[in-house]
């Protein structure tokens, strides 16, 4: 976060703006943290300033049966080696479409109710 190190979170950014220039495809958590209990956060700006530099499109994706794979506090229950985990793909949103709010929503239905 800015409150940690600003300087590091604009060279994170200038970064993502030269991977995304080079044609390179960046993933990003937009929540800037781990659940602690399996429900989303809500989306941060991040996105927003990654696309006002940088008109790209946008693939709201979604993890499926994280929540408890592992031990741990941000993934506790842990369901067992042969648990399954998937990863369901939107379809490329164009940079103007790609608000926080909007993608927090996508996303959630993408997940539905298989945390």
């Amino acid at each position: 976060p800015a409150r940690e190190d600003e300087a590091m979170l604009n060279r994170a950014y200038e970064e993502i703006s030269a991977g995304l220039k080079a044609g390179d495809i960046i993933c990003i958590f937009p929540e800037g943290r781990i659940t602690d209990n399996g429900d989303m956060y809500p989306f941060k700006g991040g996105i927003s300033r990654i696309l006002e530099a940088d008109k790209v499109p946008v693939i709201p994706m979604a993890l499926q049966g994280l929540w408890g794979r592992w031990g741990g506090t941000a993934m506790r229950y842990p369901r067992g080696v042969f648990s399954r985990l998937h990863l369901v793909v939107d379809k490329p949103w164009a940079p103007e479409q790609a608000s926080p709010d909007a993608l927090h929503a996508r996303v959630l239905a993408l997940r539905g109710d298989v945390k």
